[in-house]
């Protein structure tokens, strides 16, 4: 087995199995400690799968689409998970995750519709946004607070789908791996 390979693709699976157990805590044994867990493996895998691919030369375009969809995957179930556990900061929330969740629904249609595919952008904002989510799930679901870093977190999301859409739009073919509006908009105007 060829580690270099193999380790980002891991990282991308262990956050897929994270998802259900997120789930599953929440529905039968709603622990901090065991969310903790979770969530922190689940960012650190994150950032680890790419910091790992580029270094060790192994990205392709089939792990970063992976990586997004599960990404996606493992945020759905957290939000699954801060709804079963704490309904109140779902609904407190609503008009934002709503608008967040709008924006991700159009992203995907407009990708599929333009490219055949979904994005797979990986842009600075998104990281971002990720940091500030986990920080969020963290403080709901290990802390028991809300706060800040939950509008916080849905205001970023909002701006980084928007960015998305709009590199989506930019982008006359598919590109993975594209860091922001700007890079988009080069890679237009850039020679073939």
């Amino acid at each position: 087995m060829n580690l270099t390979r193999s380790l980002p693709w891991l990282l991308v699976w262990l956050r897929l199995l994270l998802a259900p157990l997120m789930l599953l805590l929440a529905w039968r044994w709603p622990l901090p400690g065991a969310f903790a867990c979770c969530l922190t493996a689940a960012f650190f895998s994150d950032v680890f799968d790419g910091v790992l691919a580029r270094r060790w030369g192994t990205v392709t375009p089939a792990l970063r689409r992976v990586d997004s969809a599960v990404d996606t995957l493992f945020c759905l179930a957290a939000l699954g998970a801060v709804w079963l556990c704490r309904p109140d900061v779902v609904r407190d929330s609503a008009m934002l995750l709503g608008t967040l969740l709008a924006l991700e629904i159009l992203r995907y249609a407009v990708d599929l519709a333009k490219f055949g595919r979904e994005a797979s952008y990986h842009m600075w904002s998104s990281k971002l946004w990720a940091a500030v989510l986990y920080l969020s799930f963290f403080t709901v679901l290990v802390l028991g607070e809300s706060g800040g870093w939950v509008t916080a977190a849905l205001l970023l999301g909002i701006v980084s789908d928007l960015e998305g859409l709009l590199i989506s739009l930019v982008l006359p073919e598919w590109h993975h791996d594209v860091p922001s509006l700007v890079h988009a908009w080069r890679l237009r105007h850039s020679p073939r």
